[in-house]
């Protein structure tokens, strides 16, 4: 399953579900029917059901009025709270009916097809959206109970999720290539383009602050203070504690990152300070009118190209699997009393893995090396990549049981040319799924027998 049809099905949940999640957008027919089909539908969100009626015929299998009202009253409330203007109501029903339609159309190919869903993959798919919503799975089915939504209704909406995705990886995927020749042509053009405009960068910074008429003794302190900082930066001191620890500026929670941002949005001064350094590397001090800078060169890329770059991190853990001898509660209990005691001091983080994780890494006191975005489950994957290094996680649960967490160290490391090219690749290929599904669906959509009704007089 791609990233890209696993965003599209997560977001179709979320709004089903009204929890917080980010929306989906609508993705119109490209024109195949959406242009002529004006169906006559009573937009009233706020309303009671009315007595219910079909609005179009999908081959065989009805759409109803109610079904079109439901689907736009939750695509309105995403819209609220997202704070996004609210698009005329008459319009939006009609790309509202239109994906039912695509979807009815997609749903049915699906079955003809002989695609199925188990009840395991849609426990899964439920747990992932109480996940994203940091909800376990009881409480997400208390605020669907809230929010007037059947547990039946919602799971049967999470099968066709699945079911969809399914067809879209079948059917759209295999048209999609992309050849050596098209990476080749994509990176020269993106070497003869050296326009600031398109040349971006993202510096991490320590500020010194210096304030507003201090003496010569003061900056001199201040200066002091500074090259301390820099030299334990240089002696490989973790950057984003040095910044929680010494920093002045207002992006200290965020790490000190200004933001992947273009080169002319950079202060003259930053740039010139980093134009001659890698990805990593740290610049002299530099003077500004607010005080000292330190900047760390976190990324530098080509507005058209993806990351070149990326952050590893390396862990331990201690990992508890949940058994009829031991339960999910225990094993929770048992992890906060061993977190307890290392920050006590009283027991060595690594001593106790070795001694009780139900892990191949406990032989290395739970150590599970340098790791890329992408190499853990992502429940475990989210909680790590929160911690500071040295933090120690509350105990939390995955698919293979209930894990502490410690984050050691973290790193930003330059891709490979090898990498790089296959990122490329990644990418070129992730625009062509955008277009081949678009004409998929426009296929599908102009092969199906779509009716559109009147509604009763």
């Amino acid at each position: 399953m791609t990233h890209r049809l696993m965003a599209l099905t997560v977001a179709s949940l979320a709004i089903l579900a009204s929890v917080t999640s980010q929306a989906q957008g609508l993705r119109p027919a490209g024109g195949v029917g959406a242009a002529a089909a004006t169906p006559a539908l009573r937009v009233q969100p706020g309303a009671q059901l009315q007595a219910d009626y079909i609005v179009a015929v999908v081959n065989s299998e009805p759409i109803t009025n109610n079904e079109v009202r439901v689907a736009l009253q939750r695509v309105t409330q995403q819209l609220a709270q997202q704070r996004r203007p609210q698009p005329d109501l008459n319009l939006l029903a009609r790309q509202v009916l239109e994906r039912l339609i695509n979807e009815k159309a997609q749903l049915q190919l699906a079955r003809e097809a002989g695609i199925r869903v188990d009840e395991a993959a849609i426990d899964q798919a439920e747990q992932d959206v109480a996940r994203q919503n940091q909800l376990d799975v009881a409480e997400l089915h208390r605020r669907l109970a809230k929010d007037g939504v059947a547990l039946s209704q919602f799971r049967a909406q999470l099968r066709d999720q699945i079911m969809l995705t399914r067809l879209r990886e079948r059917d759209v995927e295999p048209r999609v290539r992309v050849s050596d020749l098209e990476v080749d042509q994509y990176l020269q053009e993106q070497q003869k383009s050296n326009a600031p405009a398109v040349q971006e960068i993202n510096l991490a910074q320590i500020l010194v602050a210096v304030p507003e008429g201090a003496t010569a003794e003061q900056i001199a302190a201040l200066q002091a203070k500074a090259q301390r900082a820099l030299e334990r930066a240089r002696a490989g001191e973790d950057f984003v504690t040095l910044v929680r620890e010494l920093s002045s500026a207002s992006d200290r929670a965020n790490g000190g990152q200004l933001g992947l941002r273009t080169v002319d949005r950079y202060p003259p001064l930053f740039l010139e300070a980093t134009q001659n350094l890698g990805v990593g590397d740290l610049s002299a001090l530099v003077r500004s009118g607010a005080g000292f800078h330190i900047l760390k060169v976190l990324e530098k890329k080509s507005a058209g190209m993806p990351v070149m770059t990326v952050t590893q991190s390396r862990a331990r853990h201690i990992l508890l699997r949940v058994s009829p001898q031991l339960g999910e509660a225990a094993a929770r209990a048992r992890l906060s009393e061993f977190k307890k005691r290392i920050l006590a001091g009283q027991a060595d983080f690594a001593a106790l893995a070795r001694d009780n994780s139900q892990d191949g890494s406990a032989a290395q006191g739970g150590d599970l090396g340098w790791a890329n975005p992408g190499m853990f489950v992502p429940e475990f994957e989210e909680v790590m990549n929160r911690l500071a290094p040295g933090q120690i996680s509350d105990p939390l649960v995955s698919r293979f049981g209930v894990h502490l967490i410690q984050l050691t160290e973290r790193r930003n490391v330059a891709l490979g040319p090898r990498e790089q090219r296959e990122a490329v690749r990644a990418m070129l290929r992730e625009k062509k799924l955008d277009d081949a599904y678009a004409t998929w669906a426009q296929e599908l959509r102009a092969r199906a027998y779509v009716e559109m009704r009147e509604p009763p007089q």
